[in-house]
């Protein structure tokens, strides 16, 4: 009997200890799961059309946006929209809807704003207005968006540029120069006159491939904010005309972990591995 008595007593003991290493565990479980970040979802929104304003002039409008439902912060929403200020409602409806409406603002503005010659144009025409905003990579907690834009309205060639920007989503804001490296300006500076030729822009001429620092309009290549980076280098990223002729195209220019030795900061070689 003592030893029934006891074997019960040993049975309702484990089950009140099973019982409570349940509940701990799906405490911490839930813990640990509230405390996670959310995962990125990324969706986009596009208009592509067209409308004949003469026998001899069409117009064109392309556009695409990302969209990112995941993301509330209104700060960083901001910042990836910062070359669409008039963009109050980051929803994929509002976004759709203020590209609509600038489709038709392009297409008005050119025909008020050409409307005293614009009959005059004799030979077919294609005028455009077109940009996209791209997502590149999301690793170890920064995204990297690149933004296109390009255009033609008459003249000897269309234009084109392009926007780098990082986002630290862990933190959520763009990143800038200084959360990367403590290295002064003027000295990345020189680097990036050092490594001017390391990527060619793959001009042309009548002798073969001409180097990026043949073609330089400027003496000294500005470390600007247009800048990417992945698990070997940081790039910066010019435009046609920006520090060079237009034949040259646009620009990238490798910075290596190397050349920045020393003046990486702790967060940024931790976050993305760096040794």
């Amino acid at each position: 009997m003592k030893n029934t008595i006891a074997l019960l007593a040993l049975s309702s003991f484990l089950a009140v200890t099973a019982c409570k290493k349940d509940k701990t565990t799906v405490s911490v479980s839930e813990k640990t799961e509230a405390q996670a970040p959310e995962k990125l979802i990324v969706d986009s929104v596009k208009v592509n059309d067209s409308v004949k304003v003469t026998d001899s002039l069409k117009l064109s409008f392309t556009s695409k946006l990302l969209v990112f439902p995941t993301l509330k912060d209104k700060k960083l929403l901001d910042s990836i929209y910062f070359q669409n200020e008039k963009i109050k409602d980051f929803s994929k409806a509002g976004l759709q809807a203020y590209l609509d409406n600038e489709k038709n603002r392009y297409f008005n503005s050119v025909k008020n704003d050409n409307k005293d010659w614009i009959s005059d144009v004799t030979y077919a025409q294609n005028w455009y207005s077109s940009s996209h905003m791209n997502l590149i990579s999301n690793t170890n907690g920064y995204m990297h968006i690149q933004y296109t834009g390009s255009g033609y309205e008459g003249g000897a060639h269309d234009n084109y540029g392009f926007s780098e920007r990082v986002f630290d989503l862990k933190n959520s804001k763009k990143v800038e120069l200084k959360d990367i490296t403590s290295m002064p300006k003027s000295k990345i500076e020189s680097i990036l006159m050092k490594n001017i030729d390391k990527i060619n822009s793959g001009t042309m001429d009548g002798d073969g491939e001409v180097k990026n620092s043949e073609m330089l309009l400027v003496d000294k290549i500005p470390a600007s904010d247009n800048f990417y980076f992945d698990d070997k280098n940081l790039y910066f990223h010019y435009s046609p005309y920006e520090i060079a002729a237009f034949a040259a195209g646009d620009i990238t220019i490798p910075v290596s972990w190397e050349d920045l030795k020393g003046t990486l900061t702790a967060e940024f070689k931790e976050r993305m591995k760096i040794k």
